[in-house]
């Protein structure tokens, strides 16, 4: 086990409550601030796109310790962080998105939408949208283009 895998691991901790059985998508575990309902809106995003979702509450400043650890830095950093098998999902990421990474399973730490960009998911607001890219987090902490919408 490489030292990436150790520490994801390791920050996935509490996220490894209660064994899950097998299914044909990861259980997303979702940890947000008690007081955020798009956080929760993006979680039924997921349920309706076929994910099972695991949602826990914790304080700030638990959650920001764990996007430390993952390797979220400010710049990466949305309202939430999941996580889907060994990779990170901060924010409002489409289930889509989530669906192709865990297909093409590359080489990195996972996927992110910086801030709170309207009419992502659990974001919606109507008919107003705002373009967004879906970056990958590499594993050097360097991103790039994962996906575009709007």
């Amino acid at each position: 086990m490489n030292r990436r895998s150790l520490l994801l691991a390791a920050a996935a901790l509490p996220f490894a409550r209660l064994p899950v059985a097998a299914a044909s998508q990861p259980t997303i575990r979702v940890m947000k601030s008690p007081t955020c309902g798009c956080c929760t809106a993006w979680a039924e995003r997921l349920a309706d796109a076929g994910f099972q979702t695991e949602v826990t509450d914790v304080p700030d400043a638990q959650l920001w310790a764990m996007k430390e650890k993952l390797g979220i830095t400010e710049e990466l950093a949305s309202c939430h962080t999941a996580m889907a098998d060994a990779y990170v999902i901060e924010g409002h990421v489409p289930p889509a998105d989530i669906q192709r990474l865990l297909a093409e399973r590359p080489d990195a730490l996972g996927l992110t939408v910086p801030g709170m960009p309207i009419g992502s998911p659990g974001m919606e607001m109507g008919d107003e949208r705002e373009a967004f890219d879906t970056l990958l987090i590499l594993a050097d902490g360097s991103t790039e283009v994962f996906a575009s919408h709007g």
